[in-house]
């Protein structure tokens, strides 16, 4: 089985499974609520300074997961298109647009192809947290981005940073080293990728996407330590929680936990 195959095998089976939680009534309503609350405030202020006013505009959101930045763009007022491997995800993702009458182009597509996307057709692409660990190929994806974006578009992107990926993240544990950093993969049955900085942004550059701003971000509050998965956060207090921000008693937030770049598309006078 290609390495394709096992990865959109493995999140139809997850979107049925793991996924459940980002599709319950709360969750979606906390999105209908606050659609800013979908993105990092960081990388929301980024986008509204490319677009003080998303009415109309075109957007793009490749392998978009839980679909929840697609559901806020719509609510924005954007006129968005959600692409996705998994066609359970994007199955999913309708229903629920579906119930709110949300008009939303739902497309199963891989994310360093687009094929079925034409070229310049989106003012803004969007990736969220947890797109690059699952794409082989950095320099076709942007190269396929670039593509798809119109000329003066703007590519925002969101995402774990890479200095995370070496290590053992453990709340209040000492750091421990899982990988150099160099070390990019694949790793796993499922393959994944442990992209660098340089990785990702010599993919941005070669692909006629000007950079104009990177922010490096921290958490947002303590949660992001807490296994969800393993139900971590149910004997914690909120005070436990506020200290996992602090790197004084939690090392690993010494380091930044989330990278956003911004980029505009060269056009060629």
């Amino acid at each position: 089985m290609s390495s394709e195959n096992k990865v959109k095998e493995s999140w139809n089976e997850w979107s049925e499974t793991w996924y459940l939680k980002y599709r319950t009534e709360e969750a979606i309503a906390r999105v209908i609520s606050s659609p800013a609350s979908a993105f990092h405030p960081t990388t929301y202020r980024l986008i509204r300074e490319a677009f003080p006013d998303l009415t109309g505009k075109r957007v793009l959101v490749p392998s978009s997961g839980d679909n929840h930045a697609v559901f806020a763009f719509h609510l924005l007022g954007a006129q968005v298109t959600s692409c996705d491997i998994s066609d359970k995800q994007i199955e999913n993702a309708s229903i629920i647009a579906k119930h709110h009458s949300w008009d939303i182009e739902f497309i199963c597509e891989d994310t360093m192809t687009l094929s079925q996307l034409p070229s310049e057709e989106y003012d803004l692409v969007y990736t969220s947290n947890g797109v690059h660990v699952w794409i082989h190929d950095l320099k076709s994806m942007y190269n396929n981005v670039s593509r798809v974006l119109k000329s003066d578009g703007v590519y925002i992107m969101y995402d774990i940073h890479p200095f995370m990926r070496p290590f053992g993240i453990k709340a209040k544990e000492a750091l421990t080293i899982n990988k150099p950093y160099h070390l990019t993969g694949p790793f796993g049955e499922v393959p994944t990728f442990k992209w660098r900085i340089q990785d990702i942004l010599n993919a941005v550059v070669s692909s006629s996407l000007h950079i104009k701003r990177i922010e490096e971000m921290y958490a947002e509050n303590g949660w992001f330590w807490v296994d969800d998965s393993e139900n971590e956060g149910d004997n914690l207090t909120a005070k436990e929680v506020e200290s996992y921000s602090d790197w004084r008693e939690n090392p690993s937030a010494a380091l930044p936990q989330w990278l956003s770049v911004k980029a505009v598309k060269y056009t060629k006078e």
